[in-house]
């Protein structure tokens, strides 16, 4: 598989767009049309990048207090179960 890219802008294509094809067919296509290009250049294009966003909330968060309890015994809110 190469990776191409096009030189001169047709009805179906247009300037600069990366194709990924097999070698015989990119064997045909370079020339004045087509150029070959690096396949990272083919992947920058193709793959989007994941931009993460971390909103950050400005309300405080209540943490309850969490005492291990020990093997047998129960906690106060399951005591009479």
């Amino acid at each position: 598989m190469k990776c191409i890219k096009a030189l001169r802008a047709s009805k179906d294509i247009e300037v600069g767009e990366i194709k990924r094809v097999d070698d015989k067919t990119a064997n045909n296509m370079v020339g004045n049309y087509w150029a070959y290009v690096a396949k990272s250049e083919w992947k920058k294009e193709t793959r989007k990048s994941k931009l993460v966003t971390e909103k950050v909330n400005d309300q405080p968060t209540e943490q309850v207090e969490k005492k291990p309890y020990k093997k047998g015994q129960r906690s106060e809110k399951h005591k009479n179960k």
